[in-house]
């Protein structure tokens, strides 16, 4: 059992960075779109998904899609697993490389496997692939180490390691230049022989010909056979046009990006949590987290016993070559690290994109966790006490734990919101006209994009649709504008969207527009209220397409139906009621709206937003209580005096429609005509 402690560690440690909230993690970015092609318009529509981008990478989809169904956990625990194994296969490559120095092993494996650059990992359909990818590649190396232990299994270690070099070469990118560093692998294995500096270049020149005749290939397909990648490289145009201004910029481009990953990445994990917060609780399990892995690791670290390469009987001599020895491991593991860094952002440099730690650029650091573990290990492994190397290690990894975990829980309330979202519009709007255009404000989720959450929108309104058609679409202006997906927030205009697996076509004047920003609740925006209502930031454009909501596109035939990831429905609270209650006043429905009115405010609950309460200021007043709708009114200005234009417009609407019934009963007329007084003078309106 002791033989497996190191990888135990590593599940436990991944557990403990990646695993502790599964059950409250969801689906984000491009999960959804890639999720829903799949599982909803089906395996042919996958293909013609990656068709033009990674298709063998689309192979690999189409297996583990056709075991793990579209439930969020199941993903979870898929990409965790991943991250795990690959963690294991880096431990395994450095203990070849470093042989009896499983704590040495152990900590790079421990670095690779927190590493804080990267914060993704809950984009778990997504990037389990990545890690499946990974994992090839770092097993390709593998194999290749154990050839050079057992030579009489070359064709059979060779083959495998081959076949797994292949598939990272041809699914995906990211690690594609990555395949130079076999060199420096080599020649870190074999520093220990004795031969010549010929005999050196010759035996890792055999080693490193059939991988280097696989990338060749795998180059050569990519220009002859199989060149549409979406990221062209952009870097040869630029050195034609003007060459020493693209090589400065390309050497300011590779220093910020090494700056970024060792770093920026790791100053991360110094910023603590406010225990102060709301998150209080789910925060003070950052120190519990922090102290059991500090515990766990510590504890492992200290049992490994490694072995010294020379066993005189003099303790002063034994420390001497053991300190030799220990810095010639630092310093190859320190260069190994530096070569690898140094090939690892060459798929983004080319084509210009510069790293960041931002969402969601910092998928870019996946190819530097290698080489900033190495180096990072490497320079630990200098110092010379025993203790400060262990705490300083340990140190490192239970803070990056700590981070990833405090990531976690920003991704469980991002799922939860975003739930809420799309329970919301399901109780606004049972029904969606096909062919419309949701607009949509940008900012109230951290972790989706518009064309993440263009999925979801069809999956709850077409659920059964199949082909090439899309229903829906929902649409950041602030992103879209002046695209083809969205040329002005005017009417009668075309919206085009290409899906790769689909297309939609609408139009402007087939559109709603939805304003979302948590705690509020969502709302689809009224064209009459919203165009003046300033509580709407301005820079959202969302002011501006509100006067694109056409309620007619809504009817209350339900047809919606929530996916399975998104149950249970959530309570009944303020949201619910506000919703049921916006879609009957669509209906002019004044009786239930009042009723739901009643029902909301009788449990307590009450608005995040003021303008929340127009729908039953409208109820209130339809059914002539006056003074209700009034007080109402009165409670929304006081809340912020940016309900002064709105609400003026909402009265007027109010004072517009109730005019013939009011006339028909004096008294009734007597009261309107009180509380509009009252109403044009609390908000200075212009009646």
């Amino acid at each position: 059992m002791k033989r497996y402690f190191p990888q135990i560690t590593l599940l436990l440690v991944a557990i403990l960075a990646y695993g502790l909230l599964i059950p409250r993690l969801g689906f984000y970015w491009d999960d959804l779109p890639i999720s829903w092609i799949r599982y909803q318009l089906g395996a042919e529509a996958l293909t013609r998904y990656f068709s033009t981008n990674r298709p063998v990478w689309g192979l690999l989809y189409q297996v583990t899609t056709s075991v793990i169904p579209d439930e969020p956990i199941y993903w979870q625990i898929f990409a965790l697993i991943w991250r795990w194994l690959g963690a294991v296969i880096v431990f395994a490559i450095v203990e070849k490389l470093w042989k009896g120095k499983p704590r040495l092993a152990l900590g790079v494996a421990l670095l690779f496997l927190v590493y804080p650059g990267f914060a993704q990992q809950w984009s778990a359909f997504l990037y389990s692939h990545f890690f499946i990818v990974l994992f090839f590649f770092l097993l390709s190396y593998l194999l290749m180490l154990r050839v050079m232990q057992e030579p009489n299994r070359y064709w059979k270690l060779t083959a495998l390691g081959l076949l797994f070099s292949a598939l990272n070469l041809w699914m995906m990118e990211y690690f594609y230049v990555l395949e130079l560093m076999r060199v420096g692998v080599i020649l870190t294995a074999l520093r220990g022989e004795a031969m010549s500096l010929r005999e050196r270049a010759m035996r890792t020149f055999k080693l490193w010909l059939p991988y280097l005749i696989v990338f060749i290939l795998a180059i050569l397909s990519r220009l002859f056979i199989f060149n549409n990648q979406v990221y062209g490289i952009g870097l040869g145009d630029s050195l034609k046009s003007a060459p020493l201004e693209t090589i400065i910029n390309l050497a300011r481009n590779i220093r910020f990006t090494l700056t970024l990953v060792l770093r920026d990445a790791w100053m991360q994990v110094t910023q603590l949590p406010n225990i102060a917060s709301a998150e209080s609780i789910l925060n003070s399990y950052y120190v519990v987290v922090a102290l059991a892995v500090l515990v766990l690791v510590a504890g492992l670290l200290l049992t490994l016993r490694e072995e010294n390469p020379q066993q005189q009987d003099s303790r002063a001599q034994r420390r001497y070559f053991a300190s030799l020895s220990m810095t010639s491991d630092s310093l190859w593991m320190i260069g190994l690290g530096i070569f690898t860094l140094l090939l690892s952002g060459w798929p983004f440099w080319l084509v210009g994109f510069v790293p960041s730690l931002a969402w969601p650029a910092s998928r870019f650091t996946l190819p530097f966790m290698f080489g900033v573990s190495l180096l990072f290990a490497g320079i630990i492994n200098l110092i010379p006490w025993e203790r400060i190397r262990i705490a300083l290690l340990v140190s490192l990894v239970a803070f990056a734990v700590g981070k990833q975990f405090l990531t976690a829980n920003e991704y469980a309330q991002d799922w939860q919101t975003q739930k809420d979202l799309f329970w919301q519009l399901a109780w606004r709007a049972p029904s969606i006209a096909p062919d419309t255009a949701i607009i949509m404000n940008e900012g109230a989720l951290e972790y989706y994009a518009d064309n993440s959450l263009s999925p979801v929108v069809n999956w709850v309104y077409a659920p059964e649709k199949r082909g090439e058609d899309i229903d829906y679409v929902l649409l950041y202006p602030t992103t879209r504008l002046r695209s083809d997906a969205l040329p002005k927030l005017e009417p009668d205009l075309p919206i085009f969207t290409e899906y790769l697996a689909g297309q939609f076509h609408g139009n402007t004047s087939q559109a709603l527009a939805i304003y979302f920003m948590p705690p509020g609740c969502m709302r689809i925006l009224d064209p009459d209220v919203d165009r003046v209502n300033r509580s709407i930031p301005e820079q959202s454009l969302m002011r501006f397409a509100s006067r694109l909501t056409n309620y007619e596109l809504i009817s209350s035939e339900s047809i919606s139906q929530m996916p399975k990831p998104y149950y249970p429905e959530p309570t009944h609270g303020w949201c619910y009621y506000f919703q049921k209650a916006d879609l009957a006043r669509q209906f002019k429905q004044w009786d239930e709206v009042v009723s739901l009115g009643d029902a909301a405010f009788d449990e307590g609950l009450g608005p995040a937003d003021p303008s929340e309460r127009f729908v039953f200021i409208e109820g209130y007043a339809h059914v002539g209580d006056w003074s209700r709708a009034v007080e109402l009114s009165a409670e929304s200005f006081s809340e912020s005096e940016l309900m002064s234009a709105p609400l003026c417009r909402l009265w007027e609407r109010v004072e517009a429609e109730t005019a013939e019934n009011a006339e028909r009963d004096a008294l009734s007329e007597s009261k309107r005509i009180e509380a509009l007084a009252e109403i044009w003078s609390l908000l200075t309106c212009n009646p």
